[in-house]
């Protein structure tokens, strides 16, 4: 269950940070209020995956499914353009992910 919390709590980094890209610097209420909810829900879920997981596996898995998630976001959603290269390390990236899961006693 703790994996499960730590995805979950993954994908809502990439909703706060989405919220807050479109909160126009907090400009914009509706957005700022679903950033701060996405914010205290991530934390929430990675506060009761490190219940069991160790914060050295957590917290890379953590912000490495928010970084992939926000890239792919940014690519789908705003429309940012990424360079062949930078595709290359978003990939090493996401086998990063798995390769911590797969080796961890978890």
């Amino acid at each position: 269950m703790s994996w499960i919390y730590l995805v979950i709590a993954g994908l809502f980094e990439v909703v706060w940070a989405t919220a807050m890209k479109l909160s126009n610097g907090f400009s914009r209420i509706d957005y700022s209020i679903a950033t701060i909810v996405g914010m205290i829900l991530s934390f929430f879920f990675l506060a009761k995956a490190t219940k069991i997981l160790s914060l050295s596996l957590a917290y890379p898995v953590w912000t490495g499914i928010g970084a992939v998630g926000s890239v792919l976001i940014g690519v789908l959603l705003f429309k940012d353009q990424l360079s062949l290269m930078t595709w290359v390390f978003v990939i090493l990236l996401v086998i990063s992910i798995v390769g911590i899961k797969i080796t961890s006693s978890h």
